[in-house]
């Protein structure tokens, strides 16, 4: 610490790290700075690890060309850097009537951004799939081939290892304590000392917004949503991800099937304001709550039960003016700061690609 850099970014999430790499290689003095002991600390951490298929973004937005990007560039880095995925499909579920209307309206959108190999389904062939599916001939389903779930963790750690082999530096437990502008870039002071950058970039996820504030940035600030899971015990098992199509007005996705790697099976998340980032149980009501939500989504399920397992923070981005933002913001400030905003789901899916939009962004003004 102490020295110049040309660039400093801030955060070593999936996110952080993914811009690492794609500016590694350019000739740049890179180091990234992280309050966690190492990378992937803070909201990967508790990230499902679900690989998105752009469904349920406008056309056009950054979350809707990202997020297919980077599907694609994280299956490929995946089978690259040996990190663990499986492209496993998503069935999206619906009642008949008003959620059988929102079901075809969702394959439109999703056709209309670019998503491929949807199709929807008859319940009978929803049931051929997933035959642990409640029986309902009177539902149907949209099948998404291209969804998934990948390790965070190691995908993470694979673009730090990566970075670092063309030279990217890293420092952790390194908390940005105080950040100010001056002629030339930028002074950063961290818990491991001082340090100076021409450019800076902001990847510090939930606390992206405050760094932004201390930077001189103020148009938006982030808003806390948190999402609880439960962990299903015993069968049925599930092999595809299963989701419930998105009501109107919803603050989420609604409690949805989340395979893991090794075969587990979550519940969740669910959705609600929060003042801060927390990682307590929840409230003994909430248990109920989820059972009768996969009771609606997917039957009763007998042979088994649900416990607590954990839960993640949403950062939800507003404007000045107090009103929501539903994409992802990437903000230059003072020619020399790149920060961004609202990185909530899909971001991990979208890592990659949104890595690629900074680094070029960032080559471009340091040309």
């Amino acid at each position: 610490m102490g020295e110049r850099f040309d660039v400093v970014i801030v955060g070593a999430g999936v996110v952080g790290c993914a811009v690492a790499y794609h500016l590694s290689g350019r000739g740049l003095e890179i180091l990234v700075v992280d309050q966690a002991a190492r990378e992937g600390g803070g909201l990967t951490s508790r990230n499902s690890g679900v690989v998105h298929s752009g469904l349920y973004y406008p056309p056009g937005s950054m979350k809707a060309n990202l997020c297919l990007e980077g599907q694609g560039r994280l299956y490929d880095w995946c089978e690259r850097h040996d990190v663990s995925y499986k492209r496993c499909g998503k069935l999206v579920v619906a009642d008949p009537g008003e959620e059988e209307r929102a079901l075809e309206g969702l394959a439109r959108n999703a056709e209309a951004c670019g998503a491929s190999g949807l199709e929807l389904l008859s319940w009978s062939a929803a049931l051929e799939l997933e035959p642990a599916l409640a029986t309902s001939p009177k539902r149907h389903a949209l099948w998404c081939p291209n969804s998934g779930v990948v390790d965070p963790h190691g995908l993470t750690h694979s673009l730090r290892r990566a970075s670092e082999r063309r030279g990217v530096d890293f420092a952790f437990r390194a908390r940005v304590q105080e950040l100010r502008g001056e002629p030339g870039g930028w002074a950063l002071r961290t818990e491991r000392g001082s340090i100076r950058a021409t450019s800076l970039i902001n990847a510090a996820g939930l606390a992206a917004d405050r760094l932004a504030h201390a930077a001189g940035l103020e148009a938006f600030h982030h808003r806390y949503s948190r999402g609880d899971y439960y962990r299903w015990h015993g069968a049925p098992a599930f092999e595809r991800l299963i989701y419930p199509v998105r009501r109107r007005g919803s603050a989420g996705l609604g409690v949805h099937v989340t395979l893991e790697l090794d075969g587990g099976v979550r519940l969740g998340p669910d959705a609600k304001w929060v003042a801060k980032d927390e990682v307590g149980p929840p409230s003994a009501d909430l248990h109920q709550l989820f059972t009768s939500r996969v009771a609606g989504l997917l039957g009763r399920m007998t042979q088994g039960r649900l416990s607590w397992d954990g839960c993640g923070t949403r950062p939800k981005l507003f404007d000045a003016q107090g009103q929501p933002v539903d994409d992802f913001q990437l903000v230059q400030h003072r020619e020399t700061s790149w920060h961004l905003l609202g990185v909530e789901s899909p971001g991990l899916t979208a890592a990659l690609a949104l890595g690629r939009v900074v680094a070029e962004r960032v080559t471009l003004a340091n040309a």
